[in-house]
């Protein structure tokens, strides 16, 4: 079936269910290409704008429903609590809504505000994300949720990590991907000199686990809106710092000052913090380099694109991030 005409049916059938359940007046419909499989639409209604998220019931398979209620669970109390997160709109008894064809979707207030490229967030903004950052992870880890054992994230030991590594690189060699070999080469290297004491280091909380920039709405000086709280779970709250650092400053080169900013806001509101952003950045290399460097990257666009550069980036400087960001 052509994908368009499919993406037609999909947003008929669920334009049909919010008519019949709010009584909603359909002015105008905008598609937003943004993310990957789940469909989005902004709509303007007679009783206000809207954003529709539709979720792909292939994608869907591997959510578990019961974690994803409890992170809109959450993503509701942190909107009460002045987090800027979208509000969600219930049927009167939960958040999720289903079509008569069975498309599962949420529908939240359409929330204002600018993408910005990776690497191009101001000064001012990082400051105002450091601090909403900083209120996110207090409200999450204020005793409301469980603590929960263990954290997503279980960090491979060594050896099977260079285990990785080395057959990864024999099948971009068979598969004739010799563009891609220097990248895993510098992957392995930098895993066979890493400091693996520092994954000790972690302090284990609630994090939103998805903090980068497609993620994060911009007024030119302030955070408008924080979104996607489908991730959200027990894990590491300072991977989420190092993700939203290093996607809103790196560039090609690390932006110390705006970095700086976003620390700032930080302890503005955790003022005992003391993790050191280059530890963070360090343990975020060892959690996702292997999701975006990984077979089939020949076919990647976009934000993977992006990851893989940073990931590269990360490896290469791994052993003198003390150095580049030695008071942060």
């Amino acid at each position: 079936m052509d994908i368009a005409y499919q993406e037609d049916m999909i947003l008929n059938d669920i334009i049909d269910a919010c008519v019949q359940r709010m009584g909603w007046q359909i002015q105008s419909i905008t598609p937003i290409r943004r993310g990957w499989l789940n469909l989005k639409w902004k709509i303007h209604t007679d009783s206000g704008i809207y954003l529709i998220k539709q979720y792909n019931r292939e994608r869907f398979q591997a959510y578990d429903p019961a974690v994803l209620e409890q992170a809109f669970a959450q993503q509701i109390r942190l909107r009460a609590s002045g987090i800027p997160a979208p509000q969600l709109i219930t049927d009167g008894h939960t958040v999720w809504h289903t079509s008569a064809l069975g498309e599962r979707f949420l529908v939240m207030d359409y929330c204002e505000g600018e993408i910005i490229m990776p690497g191009m967030v101001n000064e001012a903004q990082l400051y105002d994300l450091g601090r909403i950052t900083g209120q996110m992870h207090r409200l999450l880890n204020d005793n409301s949720l469980p603590v929960q054992a263990p954290p997503l994230f279980q960090p491979p030991t060594r050896d099977q990590r260079l285990q990785y590594w080395e057959q990864l690189y024999i099948q971009f060699q068979e598969e004739g991907h010799q563009i891609y070999l220097p990248i895993v080469e510098q992957q392995r290297q930098t895993t066979i000199t890493m400091n693996m004491d520092i994954l000790q280091t972690l302090r284990p909380g609630w994090a939103h686990r998805d903090l980068w920039t497609d993620n994060l709405l911009f007024y030119p000086d302030k955070v408008t809106a924080v979104l996607d709280y489908d991730r959200l779970n027990y894990d590491y709250p300072q991977l989420d710092i190092a993700r939203a650092i290093l996607s809103c400053v790196w560039d090609g080169e690390f932006d110390l000052t705006r970095a700086a900013a976003f620390m700032q806001g930080y302890r503005e509101v955790h003022p005992h913090y003391n993790e050191r952003l280059s530890v963070s950045l360090q343990a975020l290399w060892y959690m996702e380099s292997v999701w975006w460097i990984r077979t089939g990257m020949d076919k990647d666009s976009g934000p993977p694109v992006r990851f893989v550069r940073e990931m590269s980036w990360l490896a290469e400087h791994y052993g003198v991030l003390d150095e580049i960001i030695d008071f942060l």
